[in-house]
């Protein structure tokens, strides 16, 4: 059974499934009706390294760069309505291709032209993220976002990375951005041009 974190809380993946390399990240939400315009949340990572910073712009994963330089972290695809069961969109991060300069991988949900149209997390529900084993897909962990981002236009979900001894772990992060893809973008040291 995944285990269950709490904002900022932790877990080593590693120990749930020795040997692993690689995990898919997946991302679910449900959009609540409200005055009928059209929502479209966007999954995104940060390939970050000792600085806090991208280790460069083409290490921002998302609809427009799908896959990182080095192959390690592969976004799957916009789903522009996040209707349906399950998660609406996923990102794979295989750690044994990831370039040894990256200290953790930051994922992220964005809600496309949020701050135009005066949307926010607080008209979504039921986000989650869950991390899955990709050698036998067996979910490992998940974390289930609380209702307290309502004026957030992005959200940083988790964050993936490697321990002291080497094992993978899983952060829940759950902290929220305002100014959306472009403002988060920037703090995590991208190139917006």
């Amino acid at each position: 059974m995944a285990v269950s974190l709490s904002k900022g809380g932790n877990v080593s993946l590693s120990k749930e499934a020795p040997g692993l390399n690689a995990v898919v990240v997946g991302l679910g939400w449900d959009v609540r009706r409200t005055d009928g315009a059209a929502f479209d949340l966007d999954a995104s990572a940060f390939v970050i390294g000792a600085n806090d910073k991208v280790l460069s712009d083409a290490h921002f994963i998302f609809y427009n760069n799908k896959t990182s330089p080095d192959g390690a972290v592969v976004y799957s695809g916009d789903n522009r309505t996040g209707d349906g069961d399950g998660d609406d969109e996923t990102i794979r991060i295989d750690f044994s291709k990831l370039s040894p300069d990256a200290k953790k991988v930051v994922i992220a949900v964005t809600i496309h032209d949020g701050e135009i149209n005066g949307q926010n997390f607080g008209s979504v529900q039921n986000a989650f993220a869950r991390v899955t084993n990709v050698a036998d897909g067996k979910e490992l962990a998940r974390y289930d976002l609380s209702e307290d981002a309502s004026m957030n236009v992005a959200m940083i979900f988790v964050e993936l990375y490697r321990g002291n001894a080497g094992d993978i772990k899983v952060k829940a992060i759950g902290e929220g951005w305002r100014s959306g893809l472009a403002g988060l973008a920037g703090a995590m040291g991208v190139n917006i041009g």
